[in-house]
């Protein structure tokens, strides 16, 4: 017996979520078809460009509305 021997702590919802996984498989494939939804996007470099030359340059103390 190896004296440094600890059995792997999982937490109870690590524990639970393997459990979902493997009651639902399909279910890492609609993660996946999800993530596609929101994330993975082709942005348009020219676009980005036009709005960062658009941007309109804050003023110094924003609360102040207008100079006495």
């Amino acid at each position: 017996m190896n004296i440094f021997y600890r059995p792997k702590y999982l937490s109870e919802t690590t524990q639970f979520i393997n459990e979902l996984k493997a009651r639902n498989p399909q279910m890492a494939n609609g993660q996946v078809e999800g993530r596609a939804l929101l994330w993975n996007k082709t942005l348009d470099r020219d676009a980005q460009s036009d709005f960062g030359a658009a941007r309109v340059a804050q003023q110094p103390y924003v609360y102040q509305t207008a100079a006495k």
